[in-house]
């Protein structure tokens, strides 16, 4: 882990803690796996100001691209649950890949249990929405 633990904005830490609390009781079982794996990790996480925030850490709104060592490769936007779209690679926090990734950072390695089984995925790259700045995270 290239900074030693999650890194997380204050405010976007406030709104994660608020949604778990409240998707603790989702039906599927990966899903509350992954929840829960990822509220373990936000223990250990360092708490930052935004303007403190590295530009290459996952963060709500960050577009990742990320490679599976079972060979695919992937290009997503990290968003709330309201704002989620598959259509067009937009996917919630609340899924098992969007709890594995947030907090890390481009060049990163998460070895994390998904619907398929355990899968290594390797951050290949982290940008910002240009809008990413003036997006205000509901509180």
């Amino acid at each position: 882990m290239k900074y030693g633990s999650l890194l997380l904005e204050k405010k976007e830490y406030v709104y994660l803690k608020r949604i778990l609390n409240i998707s603790g009781y989702a039906e599927d079982f990966q899903i509350q796996k992954s929840l829960h794996r990822l509220s373990e990790e936000l223990k250990n996480a360092q708490i930052m100001d935004a303007a403190e925030m590295p530009d290459d850490v996952i963060r709500f709104n960050s577009k990742i691209t990320v490679y599976s060592e079972k060979g695919w490769e992937k290009s997503i936007q990290l968003v709330t649950p309201g704002d989620k779209d598959v259509k067009q690679n937009k996917i919630s926090i609340l899924t098992p890949m969007g709890a594995a990734l947030f907090g890390y950072s481009e060049g990163d390695t998460v070895v994390w249990d998904f619907p398929k089984g355990e899968e290594k995925i390797k951050i290949v790259a982290v940008t910002q929405d240009i809008m990413h700045k003036k997006i205000d995270v509901p509180i």
